[in-house]
């Protein structure tokens, strides 16, 4: 498989959703799924959001999911023109714990399948709907939480792919593999499996279902997909091949742990582009991720009447032993 010798696009950076409920979102992630939580800021553009990142033990790209709680929201519906289910990995000998660990938790799941040959996923949901699958496997070097309360030989790795829906996949293809550095690694019946680094956490599957409307935004659907590019340099370069296709990327915008540009791909998923640096320990030491609100300098004036308006959060491990 031949990749290019510079890749400004290296694979997943993070992958942000729509949630409901702050207090439920913090449970499932953390306690069913054994993610830590690695930060607790706000929506930079609506301070009055939450912002929640759910990562490795580290925060490393590739494991990053993140969440909007807006309570009250909508639940949206999955469809065409989304990213539809969002895959983690997790080592191959693992079916049988976490098969037991979703039936413990009461989490609805399928029975596991196969795709692709012989990859094998267990597809279930999160409290608002999210598309989630577990995919087993033993080609992931990453290491599991390592101080979590899932034991580290079956903790979730990060990302394993994501999956957009699309009409048709020949645009966003062409998109990916002329601009954005993918090159097609495997495919089967409707779907299309596109990596920049052939390795679990880079994947993104285009899904053309035969039978099915546009989805809508809101709780338990994905708001953007965010793909890592190695520094402020390579994400220049990136954005100047994105403008060539007309695709109208923004500025370089500064989000504290990252910075980024966003654009909305063929199918209308809206993409970021998101450097590595300088990633999460910027703002407090690595070791106590996610403990404290952390604001960006613009808010911290109005640190008192956030952290008075923002719903209380506390991390309840204990129940998810």
């Amino acid at each position: 498989m031949y990749y290019p010798m510079k890749r400004n696009i290296t694979g997943i950076h993070h992958i942000t959703a729509l949630a409901s409920d702050p207090a439920k979102n913090l449970d499932f992630y953390t306690g069913v799924l054994g993610l830590r939580f690695i930060k607790k800021t706000v929506n930079f553009d609506a301070p009055d959001v939450y912002h929640l990142y759910y990562g490795d033990e580290a925060g490393s790209p590739g494991s990053i999911l993140t969440f909007f709680p807006y309570e009250g929201i909508r639940r949206g519906s999955h469809g065409k023109g989304l990213v539809n289910t969002t895959t983690f990995s997790v080592p191959l000998d693992s079916i049988g714990f976490w098969e037991e660990r979703l039936k413990r938790f009461g989490v609805p799941h399928k029975d596991a399948q196969e795709r692709l040959g012989n990859e094998v996923f267990i597809y279930f949901e999160d409290p608002d709907g999210l598309g989630l699958e577990l995919v087993f496997n033993e080609h992931d070097p990453r290491p599991g939480f390592t101080y979590g309360h899932i034991p580290a030989e079956h903790a979730i790795r990060g990302f394993f792919s994501a999956e957009i829906w699309a009409g048709g996949y020949e645009r966003t293809a062409a998109l990916l593999t002329n601009q954005m550095d993918h090159v097609l690694i495997a495919e089967q019946g409707n779907r299309f499996r596109f990596a920049a680094t052939d390795a679990p956490g880079n994947y993104i599957d285009i899904l053309v279902p035969n039978a099915s409307g546009n989805g809508m935004s809101g709780a338990g659907t994905i708001h953007h997909l965010a793909f890592s590019t190695p520094d402020e340099e390579t994400q220049l370069i990136a954005r100047r091949r994105i403008a060539e296709r007309m695709l109208n990327p923004t500025p370089v915008i500064d989000r504290q742990y990252f910075k980024s540009i966003y654009f909305r791909e063929p199918s209308g998923v809206l993409f970021e582009v998101a450097t590595e640096a300088p990633g999460f320990a910027v703002d407090e030491p690595a070791e106590s991720l996610g403990e404290g609100l952390m604001l960006p300098p613009r808010y911290e004036p109005f640190r008192p009447q956030l952290e008075k308006s923002l719903p209380a959060l506390k991390l309840n491990l204990e129940a998810y032993q």
